[in-house]
């Protein structure tokens, strides 16, 4: 600490000469020179992290006004005319209501794994500030979406100690939760330090499991199933709490492949011919454990959609994915049997496609789409 008798030079900066980058707690240095653009890095940057300015990923702080732009809250949707179709014996068929319940209990602990992995493993060795204020907002909105279920959840009046404990409960909801958390049990050791080829590796494994399979492929069975629902204009309510957390997603999901693939960039000998091999084997694990859900919220059709179609439709996302980070597609009889989704992932429609007012809401600036 910086005393009254202190000369400028006997405060020595605490940042790392090699290995792990700087973690933006280390000591202020007196009389140190201005940060500039070459100094940053995603990884193992030695600059001073608490310096947001100037920009090196101009990408990344886009993305954070964009959302900061989107900002919403669960209680601005009315919930009244789908607690009315939950309470009518008439209203939904079992089938139904196993999916709607289903999907709030993987959800509504997924959003606070990601949560815990951007907090917990993520943020620490990120380290870029632009990145790290985007990260910050989609922890926010990790807690949104977390929110917004348990708003339905306590809308419908389910049992909500039920729906929360699903992911201990469901073998099918189980899997997908304990592959999530795999990712970042290695990241959170306070042990643990990029700045190594195997570490770095382990990093961007991380961001690979969670942006590409959890955020990339695990939701995407849901947002089908609920979304389906407001496409017939039934439980508008809760898919448009979908709807919401689905622009969001799409978000984190474009983000993440950025963070990868800069990464990659400029850490080209992380990637090797053996580490694809085992992200292709990640992306198809994914893939079958997705499938497996699938069938488990659909033993019958249901809602015009049935376990085939959602096979052939994961493995066209699964490509797609394989695609954004730079690598061949893992399926040969991908195809996507649910074209408006591609619509609605990508945001490029003004016409929202159930007709709530998604789109009409802003906050601070207009709407980015």
């Amino acid at each position: 600490m910086l005393e009254w008798n202190d000369e400028p030079s006997a405060v020595m900066e605490a940042m790392p000469s090699e290995g792990a980058g700087a973690t933006g707690l280390e000591e202020v240095a007196l009389g140190a020179g201005r940060v500039t653009v070459d100094e940053k890095r995603l990884i193992n940057c030695r600059a001073d992290l608490n310096q947001l300015i100037p920009f090196k990923y101009p990408w990344a702080w886009d993305k954070y006004l964009t959302a900061c732009n989107n900002h919403w809250m669960p209680q601005e949707i009315s919930m009244a005319s789908d607690v009315a179709m939950w309470q009518d014996p008439r209203g939904l068929s079992e089938d139904e209501r196993l999916i709607i319940k289903r999907s709030l209990g993987y959800f509504s602990t997924a959003d606070s794994l990601v949560a815990n992995n951007l907090v917990l493993a993520i943020y620490r060795h990120l380290t870029n500030p632009e990145c790290r204020q985007y990260l910050l907002r989609q922890a926010f909105e990790e807690a949104l979406h977390t929110h917004a279920y348990q708003y339905v959840i306590e809308s419908l009046g389910l049992d909500e100690t039920e729906v929360f404990n699903t992911y201990r409960e469901v073998p099918s909801v189980h899997a997908k939760a304990a592959l999530s958390l795999s990712f970042t049990k290695a990241l959170s050791d306070p042990e643990f330090s990029t700045g190594t080829l195997a570490s770095d590796r382990e990093f961007l494994r991380n961001l690979i499991g969670f942006y590409v399979i959890t955020e990339g492929i695990f939701f995407y069975v849901g947002f089908v199933q609920i979304l389906s629902f407001g496409r017939q204009n039934r439980m508008v309510g809760t898919a448009e709490q979908f709807q919401y957390i689905l622009r969001d997603e799409s978000m984190h999901l474009n983000f993440g492949i950025d963070v990868i693939n800069q990464i990659r960039a400029e850490n080209p000998e992380i990637w090797t011919a053996a580490f694809e091999a085992d992200i292709r084997a990640m992306i198809m694990r994914g893939v079958a454990l997705e499938e497996a859900y699938a069938v488990d919220t659909m033993p019958r059709g249901v809602l015009g959609l049935n376990a085939a179609m959602f096979r052939a439709y994961l493995r066209f996302i699964a490509n797609r994915r394989c695609r954004q980070i730079g690598m061949e597609p893992v399926y040969a009889d991908a195809r996507n049997p649910f074209p408006w989704m591609s619509e609605a992932v990508d945001l490029k429609k003004e016409k929202n496609f159930f007709e709530t007012r998604v789109l009409e809401y802003q906050s601070g600036a207009a709407l980015s789409w």
